[in-house]
């Protein structure tokens, strides 16, 4: 019977989202999996990270708490899933799987994947209105809300034109809301959205 561990030698997650490190095998019939170790090499040191055997699962180190988790019913998937990535969490990251075999011998195999950690530019952003339509009756209430995508946090600045091309700033909050409209707030507004 032949093993072997499949998986990318590197991989990008960002900042703040989650990633999975992928680590899979082709189950063999008379091979049964006897532990799992997924363990890093990174600024902070080295060590153990997650350990399976049998049925218990242990994180073994406390940064990755509730963190962490590799799939339970999936024969051969041994992927390790990381939660809200952190920039320390970059490093290599070992996989290695255990089997016994028929005549009660073990096979270890183990692969590495490099694992970066990056973070996202602000993405242009988009002005959702609080009411459909912007003509709205004198003393209504309404509200803009500016939107962006990227890594936090994201800072958000509103403006309005004002007279010869000179932009006004009106507020640093994602929203800008009018409780009561008057018809001195008709004009051009724009928001801007800036992360690091």
């Amino acid at each position: 019977a032949f093993l072997d561990l499949s998986g990318p030698s590197e991989i990008r997650g960002v900042w703040k989202e989650s990633v999975t490190l992928p680590c899979s095998y082709v189950p063999v019939e008379d091979l049964v999996q006897q532990t799992l170790t997924w363990s890093v090499v990174h600024d902070k040191g080295s060590g153990t990270i997650f350990r399976r055997d049998g049925s218990s699962d242990q994180v073994l180190l406390s940064e990755y708490r509730e963190r962490l988790s590799v799939p339970k019913d999936a024969p051969g998937n041994v992927s390790l899933l990381i939660l809200n990535l952190e920039i320390s969490d970059r490093g290599t990251y070992t996989c290695q799987v255990t089997w016994r075999d028929s005549n009660n011998s073990l096979i270890a195999k183990e692969i590495t994947t490099k694992l970066e950690v990056v973070k996202v530019a602000a993405t242009k952003p988009i002005i959702r209105a609080g009411a459909p339509g912007l003509t709205l009756p004198a003393g209504a209430s309404t509200s803009l809300t500016c939107e962006a995508r990227g890594s936090p946090p994201i800072s958000y600045r509103w403006f309005r034109s004002g007279p010869a091309g000179r932009a006004e700033l009106l507020s640093t909050a994602a929203e800008l809301a009018w409780p009561s409209l008057r018809p001195s707030d008709s004009g051009t507004y724009f928001c801007e959205a800036e992360n690091r």
